[in-house]
């Protein structure tokens, strides 16, 4: 969590893994819903990367990145895991 956000950083790193593991329940659990739950997905990592992004910035110590490099390299998948939500989300359809 950046530092500039508002808010108990604890609270919402609890509460974004309480998400995920949400969606990644409903994906299995509901296979005729997954084009909505991975483009869900899709959309919550959007919203969760300025997070990531600010703990590169700010140099933040969290879960084992603990140094700028391994920072820099969780930035690039972030993008990979948004195109695994829409590809398991049938987005493209390739028709």
């Amino acid at each position: 969590m950046p530092s500039w956000v508002p808010v108990d950083k604890d609270l919402v790193v609890l509460g974004s893994g309480v998400v995920e593991i949400a969606f990644g329940l409903a994906y299995a659990a509901l296979p005729q819903h997954r084009r909505a739950v991975g483009i869900g997905l899709a959309g919550f990592y959007t919203a969760i990367f300025p997070g990531n992004i600010g703990q590169y910035a700010e140099r933040s110590d969290a879960f084992g990145l603990d140094t700028d490099r391994k920072r820099l390299v969780r930035l690039f998948f972030q993008p990979a895991l948004i195109a695994g939500a829409l590809w398991g989300a049938g987005i493209p359809s390739g028709d």
